[in-house]
């Protein structure tokens, strides 16, 4: 305790108070308060209301002066002590020893900011700096810039895997030690662990994209060099994704959101190297991610259609049948092709149940065009996933739409890839050829373009090719007799792509198969295919992809329309 005058000038105080600062008691006699105890921060508003009356006392955390030179920390209670009329004599603080609170509470504040094993701020500690940096209320940031290297090893878990943990986590040690000897002292950086292999070094004050990426390109140099860890010389590489914007520009999350894809690009761009943001890189990741999500509800709302490609003899010029082509009507990206969805929905596994769906409606259609015209038989062709396959029971789903609908299985084709048909094992043959046993119709589409393994033409069930539009793109209108100087500069290339046609029609009629030739843009192609004795074909010649009254119409006309 001490018992403090007026003029802030000790009276009295305990042996207890004058040990807690190495004195005695007759030399702290007459000692100013502020020889002692810290001034600043002193709750000065707080004193006017003790002298008021409006309140007994009050506590504040300070410093006190030890005679060796250290800090003491207490708590101290300060009251008044008044007169008989209630005015205030001296003033009477309580000393409470906390020095031993604040080093544990220091401890724990450390331990929670900071990674136990490099001893690197941890990524609480790194998004407090990140948050103060973008913070614009409190502190002015015109022009102020941020950025962020944010780096992973590449390769981190095959040493773990190989040489224990023990080891990978004296590596992640020896990395952290280099980075913080190479970035950590410029007082604008903070290295930080972010968790597993991944690091990031923060730049609170940037001077422009150009000064991170010579900062990512260091950091390569400076893992460059080889590790050596318990007996292990390890060589290791980096991948890093750079951000650089201006505060106002970003909010922490999204920086190092877009800090972590940057990162993925990286690596999917070769690893051991920088990458340095692209918001059009990345407003098409953020779509391919939305697509994704949204590709289950939007069948679930009714979003898909489909739309139907005639499919043409070119012996007769009249419709056989048409291909199923699903399209996604989405209420923001407007009308979306397959090839901007199929692939997000085999990778989600959305394929099964949007596959599904597309051959329950396609045949539903062909079962009223064969009602609405008994007499043409025409066809429905849809496309089969892989994946159909493999997740989900592709000979009971097709049974089940043949049944619900009436559809008679000769009328059904199903087109699946070379690449689908020869994957690992048997399950696509077998499902294929219990398919082929219903009677329906399997083509191999987009033939020539994938392994072309020739004999499996004469062990599976296969009834039709289909010839990628690749080599229809080579037909072209020969020259005229005595004019060789008209004909087409890639006339070579018309020459050997007829050529091949040829020999594959050749080949599929030999083993009784039917040829379909896709992309047919003109009336020449359509000729010179019909002379090599293709069977029918598709393309924007006869007729572009369209609701099913385009096909319908064109069944009642009897011939493609032109």
């Amino acid at each position: 305790m001490a018992l403090i005058d007026p003029d802030d000038r000790i009276i009295e105080v305990n042996p207890a108070f004058a040990a807690l600062i190495g004195r005695s008691v007759g030399e702290l006699v007459r000692t100013h308060l502020h020889d002692i105890i810290d001034p600043e921060g002193m709750p000065l508003r707080l004193f006017p209301e003790l002298v008021d009356g409006g309140r007994e006392r009050f506590r504040v955390e300070k410093q006190l002066k030890h005679r060796e030179g250290r800090t003491v920390w207490s708590k101290v209670t300060v009251s008044l002590i008044r007169d008989g009329a209630g005015r205030p004599l001296y003033t009477l603080a309580l000393v409470e020893d906390i020095t031993e609170q604040r080093r544990l509470g220091d401890r724990l504040e450390y331990q929670a900011l900071h990674d136990p094993l490099t001893r690197l701020p941890n990524r609480t500690y790194f998004f407090e700096r990140l948050d103060a940096a973008c913070l614009t209320e409190a502190t002015p940031t015109e022009g102020r810039r941020v950025g962020l290297c944010y780096l992973d090893l590449d390769g981190f878990a095959a040493i773990n895997e190989t040489l224990g943990h023990h080891i990978g986590d004296q590596l992640l040690i020896a990395v952290a030690a280099r980075l913080r000897r190479g970035f950590s002292g410029h007082d604008a950086h903070l290295v930080a662990r972010m968790g597993g292999d991944e690091f990031a070094v923060l730049v609170t004050d940037s001077a422009g994209s150009a000064e991170l990426t010579d900062l990512a390109a260091r950091i390569l140099d400076v893992l460059e060099r080889p590790f050596d860890v318990a007996g292990h010389r390890l060589a290791i590489t980096a991948s890093v994704g750079v951000v650089e914007r201006s505060v106002h520009e970003t909010t922490p999350i999204d920086l190092v959101k877009d800090a972590d894809a940057t990162l993925y690009w990286s690596k999917a761009d070769g690893r051991a190297r920088w990458t340095l943001y692209d918001p059009d890189r990345g407003a098409h990741q953020l779509t391919r991610q939305l697509l994704a999500t949204a590709l289950r509800p939007a069948l679930e709302r009714g979003e898909f259609t489909i739309e139907y490609q005639p499919l043409v003899g070119l012996a007769d010029g009249a419709v056989h049948g048409a291909e199923a082509l699903v399209r996604w009507r989405h209420p923001r990206y407007g009308t979306l092709s397959p090839d901007r969805f199929i692939p997000l929905a085999e990778e989600s596994g959305a394929i099964v149940p949007l596959g599904t769906w597309v051959l329950e409606e396609s045949c539903r259609q062909a079962r009223q065009w064969l009602t609405e015209f008994p007499d043409t038989e025409t066809f429905v062709s849809v496309n089969l996933a892989a994946r159909q396959i493999w997740d989900s029971d592709v000979v009971a789903d097709v049974a089940r739409a043949l049944e619900h609908t009436g559809l008679p299985a000769r009328l059904l084709q199903l087109e699946i890839t070379e690449s689908a048909l020869l994957g690992p094992g048997g399950r696509p043959l077998q499902a294929l050829q219990a398919l082929a046993d219903m009677g329906v119709r399997i083509a191999i589409d987009d033939f020539g373009t994938g392994y072309s393994n020739l004999a499996y033409l004469s062990r599976l069930p296969v009834h039709v090719l289909k010839l990628d539009g690749m080599f229809i793109e080579g037909f072209r209108d020969p020259a005229p007799a005595g004019r060789p100087e008209l004909a087409e500069p890639d006339a070579r290339r018309s020459d050997a792509d007829e050529q091949i046609v040829g020999a594959m029609v050749r080949l599929a009629h030999a083993l009784g198969l039917t040829v379909t030739a896709e992309g047919i843009e003109n009336a020449a192609q359509a000729e010179r295919l019909r002379l090599t004795g293709c069977d029918t074909a598709q393309g924007w010649y006869f007729a572009r992809p369209g609701g099913a009254d385009l096909v319908s119409a064109m069944l009642r006309q009897g011939r493609p329309g032109r």
